[in-house]
């Protein structure tokens, strides 16, 4: 039997080759785009979750790199970081960002992480996606305002994806206590797993992923430098978070949402080491 190591050594491998067709457009090969790259689409008729970015990853640059970087990785879904589209944004402000996604040939999928701590913080959140155009909202509710949002959610038929944290941050430290929260208000308001804070909090994502399944909206894809408070992302791969296993599990709850690369390493120069996750999360979603 391979052992684990050998396995994610062997699936790294493989994933190389996926990494620099990501790179292409950056090495200057211009007239490939963006259908070039491999999708994470059917495999012997098999429909596949997509992948996407959470903006978050290129948060000190700007719209335009962040859209500019997203394309070269061959990724066509976006979720917008308020660094990237102001939540004071006027409507039509609003509204030109998003054109701008559609001019790149992107799909702005949701906003957030949105942090919601006042009722004018909940209405201002879903009258901004709703400018946008957006169905769904990555959020973070204070606990009090729940019943609010789902009277939101109602009104205006916008989708919260309630993000998790880990044991370092009061509100939603697992996955459990978001489902814990939300289990018995609207079905649209489910929970987005970041599979780095999870395993931070000693919880492996993959349990997570498949025990709130019925409610599982979207993902934060990541590594983590350890199982513990203390760690950190790191590229994909070479982290603890099993992510043969979770790529498995999403695709044996039939997982049909957008999984979303959020690298919070090397902000200032983070193409690099994100490009080495998409390549790795592929080479992964080829072979398994």
């Amino acid at each position: 039997m391979v052992d684990k190591q050998t396995r994610r050594d062997v699936l790294k491998l493989a994933g190389m080759g996926v990494i620099a067709a990501g790179l292409k457009p950056v090495m200057g090969a211009e007239q490939i785009g963006a259908s070039t790259y491999p999708s994470v689409s059917a495999k012997a008729g098999k429909e596949k979750f997509n992948l996407g970015m959470a903006s978050y990853t290129f948060r000190k640059f700007s719209t335009e790199q962040a859209l500019a970087m997203t394309k070269r990785l061959g990724l066509k879904y976006i979720s917008f970081k308020d660094c990237h589209m102001p939540l004071n944004s006027t409507p039509e402000q609003i509204q030109n960002t998003v054109a701008k996604v559609k001019e790149a040939g992107l799909t702005l999928y949701a906003c957030g992480v949105i942090y919601m701590k006042s009722d004018a913080q909940v209405q201002q959140a879903f009258d901004y996606v709703k400018a946008a155009g957006v169905k769904m909202i990555v959020g973070v509710p204070n606990y009090e305002l729940l019943g609010l949002v789902e009277k939101k959610v109602k009104e205006y038929d916008i989708k919260v994806a309630v993000h998790n944290h880990g044991t370092d941050y009061p509100l939603y430290p697992s996955p459990a206590i978001v489902y814990e929260k939300v289990k018995d208000l609207d079905k649209r308001i489910g929970l987005c797993i970041d599979v780095g804070h999870t395993q931070r909090s000693g919880i492996d994502p993959s349990e997570a992923v498949e025990k709130f399944a019925d409610r599982l909206l979207d993902i934060h894809l990541k590594d983590e430098s350890s199982a513990t408070t203390e760690g950190t992302t790191v590229e994909m791969g070479r982290g603890v978070i099993d992510l043969v296993k979770l790529m498995r599990t999403l695709e044996k709850i039939g997982y049909s949402n957008i999984a979303a690369f959020e690298f919070e390493k090397d902000e200032n120069d983070p193409l690099a080491g994100v490009a080495e996750s998409v390549g790795y999360t592929r080479g992964i979603l080829a072979c398994i």
